[in-house]
């Protein structure tokens, strides 16, 4: 009998720039119109006191909901902040490094790209997960895209879970929902009039 694949869960990344006046409201709105299974802090900035302010109000909205947050790349201000993890974006040449840092109890993602390489070295070094993105057609970056037969290679032969990120709409959603374990979900949210219906939608198309 072949094994039931479990249905993707979602990241949620954050926009890059913050209004903190407004957007713990915006946040906890989205947080308990769909599930989500983990929040990334993912700003522009690099002003830490910024960064630190944002983390802390991110913080409280998610844990009060049980949902853990990570922050992209600043190794240092994961432990710091209490965060529960980094998400690394320079494939696996950090993973080894931040993985004795944060210990064996942090989440430690990688995103490698679209390069099955990367992720697999990633894996072994001690990643928690491995991204792949983008995983939908866009002219921004090189031109390289996460296909559907990555995902459907990866989730056929290793067992780490993978995530997939980058220009999603509904349809690639729903092409990919049978072969990853997580999408994460940012500016197709964000930059979009209706911040809960957007994810509401991209929710109902995992399957």
């Amino acid at each position: 009998m072949a094994e039931t694949r479990e249905r993707p869960q979602i990241v949620l990344i954050s926009p890059p720039e913050l209004d903190l006046a407004v957007f713990p409201g915006i946040l906890a709105r989205l947080l308990d119109a769909v599930p989500v299974a983990c929040l990334r802090l993912a700003l522009s900035t690099r002003d830490e006191d910024r960064i630190a302010r944002a983390a802390d109000a991110l913080r409280e909205t998610a844990h009060a909901r049980d949902i853990p947050l990570v922050i992209e790349s600043h190794v240092l201000l994961a432990r710091r902040l209490g965060l529960d993890g980094v998400h690394l974006v320079d494939g696996a040449r950090s993973v080894r490094k931040v993985r004795r840092e944060l210990g064996r109890d942090a989440i430690v993602g990688a995103f490698c790209g679209a390069s099955r390489h990367d992720g697999m070295t990633a894996g072994e070094l001690g990643a928690d997960y491995i991204a792949f993105g983008p995983a939908g057609a866009t002219p921004l970056g090189d031109g390289r895209q996460a296909t559907h037969d990555l995902f459907a290679w990866w989730s056929e032969m290793i067992e780490l879970p993978v995530v997939a990120e980058g220009a999603l709409d509904e349809a690639t959603v729903r092409d990919l929902a049978p072969v990853a374990d997580f999408f994460a979900f940012g500016p197709e949210v964000w930059e979009t009039p209706d911040p809960v219906a957007a994810l509401r939608a991209l929710d109902a198309a995992l399957g």
